[in-house]
């Protein structure tokens, strides 16, 4: 199993639970474990009865298993502000206001989450050297998507901003000074220093997406969650990241033979419905199916944990050359 393991899929599907349950099963296998919740609706506090925010702290009863929650609010400010920080030191005073507003209009558009996002989750995998295995709970397969296919993405576009910036400084340079001064000022210029910074950032999260990460789709046993797993295994697939195998998760259970009544018709109908499902899953997606995780009624927090840990047993191994 790659050190990074991502848990993604539609909203609702029970994702966290899954993702915080192979967290525990990682962490009784004796990895040092780290749980991140990208998700904005940080369920990860609820399956654990215990606050949690952006730096890792040690999960209660669970030795060996940190967790954290990643703001994505937090994390915009926290994103402006160092561009802010950033822009003001290499630009005159007189269009620092300026800036400012230019900023603050980038703040609300959209893809600054993403960005902002982003940035923090390159910062956890790099800061990451103290854990055997690294959990990703997810946010809806979309907005993964959109995280997971910026690298590729943004280092083009950053090594064409890097090009165009060198080939104006090196213009207005031969214009204003020329010789070995200016030669100089090319090789110090913080805007070609700030977007080889960046560049190098990208190249990092691509190369650690593709060769040490892998991604399972949780998906339930209806209709549009099916639909939903086959585009993500497609984008995913596109974006380069290992889709390592889906698991199906709310899976009826089956009555009791004998059992009869309104409510056991009503369960047997849709078990009979649910088990068809999972065979089209079985027969449809080249993955394989890691898990089926019946439901449970009545069971939350660390009950269907346990449950749901002990039910999961996905391989826990972390691959020789990556750890």
């Amino acid at each position: 199993m790659d050190r990074f393991v991502f848990f993604g899929g539609k909203g609702g599907v029970g994702k966290t639970t899954v993702a915080s349950a192979y967290g525990v099963q990682c962490a009784r296998d004796g990895l040092e474990t780290l749980l991140v919740s990208t998700d904005p609706a940080h369920s990860t506090s609820d399956v654990f009865e215990q606050r949690f925010d952006d730096d890792p702290a040690p999960v209660d009863g669970y030795a060996g298993l940190s967790a954290m929650e990643l703001d994505p609010d937090e994390e915009v400010e926290r994103h402006m502000r160092d561009i802010r920080r950033a822009m003001s030191d290499q630009v005159s005073p007189a269009i620092v206001n300026e800036i400012d507003r230019q900023i603050e209009l980038a703040h609300r558009t959209p893809g600054a989450y993403e960005a902002a996002l982003f940035d923090r989750f390159i910062d956890v995998m790099r800061e990451s050297d103290d854990y055997d295995r690294v959990v990703f709970d997810t946010s809806p397969t979309g907005g993964t998507l959109r995280l997971l296919a910026l690298p590729e993405f943004l280092q083009s576009w950053v090594e064409r901003l890097r090009e165009k910036r060198a080939a104006s400084v090196d213009l207005f340079e031969k214009a204003a000074v020329g010789g070995s001064e200016a030669r100089a000022t090319l090789e110090d210029d913080p805007i070609i220093r700030r977007l080889t910074e960046r560049k190098e950032t990208f190249e990092f999260a691509g190369r650690v997406l593709a060769e040490q990460a892998q991604f399972f789709l949780v998906c339930n046993p209806d209709d549009l969650s099916i639909a939903e797993s086959h585009r993500a295994v497609e984008d995913l697939r596109e974006a380069g990241l290992t889709v390592g195998g889906l698991v199906v998760n709310k899976v009826a259970p089956a009555p009791d033979e004998g059992e009869t009544g309104t409510g056991a018709t009503y369960l047997r109908e849709r078990h009979r419905a649910e088990q068809a499902r999972l065979d089209r899953i079985h027969a449809e997606f080249d993955q394989p199916v890691v898990a089926v995780l019946e439901q449970r009624a009545g069971a939350d927090g660390t009950a269907l944990l346990g449950a749901l840990t002990d039910e999961l047993d996905l391989d826990t191994a972390v691959d020789p050359q990556q750890a």
